[in-house]
C-alpha cells in the first residue's frame, strides 16, 4: 500500500534549524514491505493501513519548523489510511498498471520540554491535532517473469490537510512533493522464500507558509520472509532514509541533512475473497541512527481487499 503521511510537524526560530523541515520528510518510511513489486489483480481494490508511531528526541536536539522550535520531544501518531485503487485489464507496456489515491484520518499529539515562538519561550508545551491527512495520488506499473517481479511508480503530496506553522503538531506537511522510484520482488512459491526492496527519490516543493524547502531525499524499504505454512509467512522488514542535498530557504543552515534506519519483525497472512487474492500484513520497526529527526517505534497493519468482488 502506498500511503504518505508525515510523522510529526515541529519548529523553532531562536534555535538552530534542522534538515528536512522539522525532521519531517514526505516519504512514509516502512510503507512497502513483502510483495511490494508484485502486480495487483485487475479491477478495484482497497488497501487499508493502520499505523501507529511513538518516538521522540532529546533536549540536545532542536527541531525547527515554521514559527515554532522545540526540544525534548515526545510524539505519538495513530492513523488510519485507505487507498482506493484501480488496475485496468489491458496491459500497458506489457505490465500491469495501477492507479490510486491515498488519504487518511488520525491524530498527532506532541509534548515538548521547551518550545520557542519568536522571542517567547514556553516550558512543558503540549499540542494535539485530529484531522485528515494530505492527498497522495500514485500510479504504478509492474511486470512478472518467473519468480522475479519489477515495479516502477510515481507518487506525490497534494497539501490539503490542516496545517499551521505556529502549531507544535500538524498532520499535513504544508508543501507539495513528487516521488518516483522502483522495486523488485523475488518470490519462489515452491520454497516459500520472498524478498522485496523499493527505492526512490523525493523532490520537495517550497513550503509557502515558511519559505523553506527540503532537500532531495533518498529512501529504501525492504523485507525478507518465508511461508511457514500455505498461508502464513514470517520475516524481517526495515528501511533506510537520508538526504542527498541540503535544505534551502528561510532559516536553512548549510550542510544540514536528516537520516534514519529501522528494522523489525513482520508476519503475513494470504487468503482469498470470492476467488480473488487478499492479504494481511503486520510489522513493527525499531528506529536507530537518527540524525536531525525524532526516533522511535513504528507499527503497520495492512489489509488489501478486492472490493470489486465484494460488491458483486
Amino acid at each position: 500500500m502506498r500511503s504518505l503521511v508525515p510523522i510529526v510537524s515541529l519548529a523553532l526560530s531562536a534555535l538552530p534549524a534542522q534538515a528536512d523541515e522539522g525532521g519531517v520528510p514526505f516519504w512514509f518510511s516502512g510503507q512497502y514491505a513483502s510483495f511490494a513489486a508484485m502486480p495487483v489483480s485487475p479491477g478495484f481494490s482497497m488497501p487499508i493501513q493502520g499505523y501507529y508511531y511513538t518516538g521522540g528526541a532529546s533536549r540536545s536536539k532542536t527541531l525547527d519548523r515554521g514559527n515554532v522550535a522545540s526540544a525534548g520531544l515526545d510524539s505519538s501518531v495513530p492513523l488510519l489510511m485507505v487507498q482506493p485503487t484501480w488496475a485496468p485489464k489491458t496491459k500497458i507496456l506489457g505490465g500491469q498498471a495501477a492507479f490510486g489515491l491515498g488519504f487518511g484520518w488520525g491524530n498527532n499529539t506532541t509534548d515538548a520540554s521547551l518550545a520557542v515562538t519568536g522571542f517567547d519561550r514556553e516550558a512543558g508545551r503540549s499540542d494535539s491535532l485530529t484531522g485528515f491527512t494530505d492527498l497522495y495520488p500514485i500510479a504504478s506499473i509492474a511486470w512478472t517473469k518467473g519468480n522475479s517481479n519489477w515495479m516502477g511508480y510515481v507518487t506525490g503530496d497534494i497539501p490539503t490537510a490542516d496545517y499551521d506553522p505556529d502549531r507544535l503538531s500538524n498532520i499535513g506537511i504544508g508543501h507539495g512533493a513528487v516521488d518516483a522510484g522502483g522495486g523488485y520482488t523475488f518470490f519462489d512459491p515452491t520454497s516459500g522464500w520472498e524478498a522485496s526492496a523499493v527505492a526512490g527519490l523525493t523532490w520537495n516543493m517550497e513550503n509557502p507558509d515558511t519559505d523553506y524547502r527540503n532537500g532531495v531525499d533518498i529512501h529504501l524499504d525492504w523485507a525478507a520472509s518465508r511461508y511457514i505454512t500455505e498461508k502464513w509467512q514470517i520475516g524481517l522488514a526495515g528501511y533506510l532514509y537520508g538526504q542527498l542535498t541540503d535544505d534551502s530557504g528561510a532559516g536553512a543552515p548549510d550542510n544540514y541533512r536528516s537520516s534514519i534506519a529501522a528494522i523489525g519483525p513482520e508476519i503475513g497472512y494470504s487468503f482469498s475473497v470470492s476467488g480473488q487474492p487478499a492479504y494481511f500484513n503486520l510489522r513493527a520497526y525499531h528506529e536507530f541512527a537518527a540524525r536531525n529527526r525524532v526516533e522511535g517505534t513504528a507499527v503497520f497493519a495492512t489489509l488489501s481487499l478486492p472490493i470489486g468482488q465484494l460488491l458483486k
